[in-house]
């Protein structure tokens, strides 16, 4: 049996978190979150780990991350470049920031042959989350046929700002629709988000994409399709800040038929740093969990 491999998106700039957080500790042994998620991944059944990085920060993901993972995980990288599009299309002068998680997807498209889960860095998800779509990834996943699981809107949301999240309806066990909503918020202990001007409610039972999904590498070249269009018409109206999303992609997909998408649920809680008034919260999240003895002193001894 070919085992599916863990892909993590980890080359995100940190903006809004003023620094590199994917590999920031959280942990009293200096692990990040990424550390819970490859160990989480290890016990479900994954041994292999692909991680989408800046290549100026590959010594740095070696130093704190990498060099302990490896002698437990295949460890591989792939470097998301600003400068990976279309013939025909040029980097706008001065634009520093990456062209948004599908172009990061697009990476490893080289690199992985198998079923696959990918995941943000910043985010825990927890341990059945990995069981579930391991679980999937063995014995369900098909070309044109994912999964993706699914978190309670409100679960996810940070008392420091807001957030963008890819709201979900479904039917029937299936992602019908998903829709990237832009600065959502917690207000009263209610999901709720701007638009013009005004604070609209989310329905409170609302699933998110948190970016947990189930591919095959088939989703390399619907992808690929997409963001190339994509980037061709948007350099010119938005060329510092234009990125494309992968909710978005499977968004445009679901809609037109192109796959389906099933949606799987864990029964663990959310949790992740959008801001970095939101790490003592993880910090203390996470000593409960080693208190409690889910989680040795020591994930890598």
């Amino acid at each position: 049996m070919v085992k599916p491999t863990l892909v993590i998106l980890a080359a995100g700039m940190g903006s809004r978190y003023g620094g590199l957080k994917q590999i920031d500790t959280v942990g009293n042994n200096g692990e990040s979150i990424i550390d819970f998620s490859i160990y989480d991944a290890k016990e479900a059944g994954f041994e292999k780990v692909v991680l989408i990085i800046r290549k100026e920060h590959e010594e740095a993901f070696k130093t704190n991350l990498t060099d302990k993972v490896s002698k437990h995980m295949e460890v591989e990288f792939a470097y998301q470049d600003i400068n990976d599009i279309p013939k025909g299309v040029s980097v706008p002068e001065g634009r520093e920031k990456p062209w948004g998680t599908t172009h990061a997807l697009l990476a490893c498209r080289d690199i992985v042959k198998e079923p696959f889960a990918i995941i943000n860095a910043d985010d825990f998800y927890g341990k059945d989350a990995y069981k579930v779509i391991y679980n999937f990834l063995v014995n369900d996943v098909k070309d044109y046929e994912y999964g993706m699981v699914g978190y309670i809107c409100n679960n996810t949301l940070t008392d420091f700002g807001t957030v963008t999240r890819g709201v979900c309806k479904e039917e029937n066990g299936y992602l019908k629709e998903i829709t990237e909503i832009q600065k959502i918020a917690r207000k009263d202990g209610k999901a709720v988000y701007e638009e013009d001007g005004k604070w609209l409610p989310l329905d409170k039972d609302a699933l998110v994409s948190m970016n947990f999904w189930g591919f095959t590498p088939k989703i390399f070249e619907q992808c690929q399709e997409i963001f190339d269009d994509f980037i061709k018409k948007e350099v010119e109206i938005n060329p510092m800040k234009a990125e494309h999303v992968i909710p978005t992609a499977i968004g445009d997909l679901v809609r037109d038929n192109k796959c389906k998408v099933k949606m799987l649920s864990s029964k663990d809680k959310w949790f992740g740093v959008t801001y970095r008034e939101d790490k003592p919260l993880v910090e203390e999240n996470i000593q409960k969990m080693k208190d409690q003895n889910i989680y040795p002193f020591d994930l890598w001894k």
